[in-house]
């Protein structure tokens, strides 16, 4: 293991991998990055599975079962997603047993589609908790308005929750108090509230790609002073308001009754922009209890040449007040922003979703042609 990512361990950073395939589980490639790059959690999302689908033959065997069986495209996908996100949980089981369920965790998300409709959401959580049956499992909610009460429903019937597409420091509140209520209403349902797990994904660099966007456009030297800071300020006050929420009342009576916190994770780590450094998301959000989900290419990155001077989260408060304030005077509409990168990543998740779909269900009609040209002819 590199020494950049031993000592980012050392600060209290968990590093996740930001990607799943057919492919990385059958080569052993996951196992391989969890022994020598320390790797102890994966996220996923429908962009990743569409990419994963959309390249070699992994997948052709399953597919072609579900072929001859004549599922339709809906089930195809979810017996697909499903399989791999099981398999994932079992490669990194030895991780959740040795950190006591902290960490080894792996996360597959709703339909996107459903971003904006509470209850099929909640079925659709209910439903591939059943699918995976693994309990280092995360189920992947939005957390579009919607999204808050189906956050609480799952958490309250001992599901664990990886919220995700935050960008707001007002919906990430939102978000752990959601967090608090549905481990409120497990307590009161008798489970074991040492057993749910959940973090809440902050994302980072889309937040610099919208924001640069419009410093860019504004035009002033000010802004442009500006350019390449906004993603990681933001990031950095919403630890301050992980750390107000979980120094409540509120949340030391669940703490006592053995429930874990909800802990910030670093999503959208890879960086966009090529002027910034390509650590950036990494190196620039250390703090402890803190998850940082890297797409490979930035897990590299990040073991050849990170620098991990300690904690650069908790002593930068005031720079990050500083600096959403001169946004503010440049001109910068933060509401809007937030406003524009939710609905942005809904709909880029839906695109990938249907991407996915529609990749599906011509591998089917593929391989239902060449069973049926297998089976033709006659005398």
């Amino acid at each position: 293991m590199s020494e950049t990512l031993r000592r980012l361990t050392a600060e209290g950073v968990s590093i996740w991998l930001d990607d799943i395939s057919r492919e990385r589980l059958r080569t052993g490639n996951l196992e391989q990055l969890v022994r020598e790059k320390n790797v102890t959690g994966v996220t996923s999302n429908p962009t990743i599975f569409a990419k994963a689908l959309s390249k070699g033959s992994a997948y052709d065997d399953q597919v072609r079962d579900l072929a001859v069986r004549g599922v339709d495209v809906e089930e195809a996908v979810r017996a697909i997603t499903t399989y791999d996100i099981r398999w994932g949980c079992d490669v990194l089981r030895p991780v959740h047993d040795r950190t006591e369920g902290l960490d080894g965790r792996v996360s597959i998300e709703v339909d996107p589609r459903l971003a904006r409709e509470t209850e099929k959401t909640i079925a659709e959580a209910r439903a591939l908790w059943w699918m995976v049956d693994r309990p280092n499992l995360l189920i992947k909610i939005p957390a579009t308005v919607e999204g808050l009460p189906a956050i609480s429903a799952a958490l309250a019937e001992g599901i664990s929750v990886n919220v995700t597409l935050i960008f707001s420091l007002e919906r990430y509140g939102q978000v752990v108090d959601a967090f608090f209520e549905g481990l409120e209403r497990a307590r009161a349902n008798g489970r074991d509230l040492s057993q749910i797990a959940s973090v809440a994904s902050f994302f980072v660099s889309r937040v610099d790609t919208e924001i640069d966007k419009r410093l860019d456009k504004i035009g002033s030297a000010e802004a442009a002073k500006l350019r390449g800071k906004s993603g990681v300020a933001n990031a950095r006050l919403a630890y301050a308001l992980y750390e107000e929420k979980f120094s409540s009342e509120r949340w030391q009576a669940l703490k006592a009754a053995g429930a874990r916190p909800q802990r910030p994770l670093w999503a959208s780590t890879g960086v966009k922009d090529p002027t910034l450094p390509d650590t950036l998301y990494v190196d620039q959000l250390i703090a402890p209890g803190t998850v940082n989900t890297m797409p490979e290419a930035t897990l590299e990155a990040v073991a050849d040449h990170a620098e991990v001077p300690g904690n650069t989260v908790q002593n930068a408060y005031d720079d990050a007040r500083a600096h959403m304030e001169a946004l503010k005077a440049v001109g910068v509409d933060y509401d809007d922003v937030v406003r524009v990168l939710e609905d942005e990543g809904v709909e880029k998740f839906e695109t990938s979703w249907n991407e996915l779909l529609g990749t599906i269900g011509r591998e089917l009609e593929a391989a239902r042609s060449r069973d049926g040209a297998a089976g033709g002819g006659g005398a």
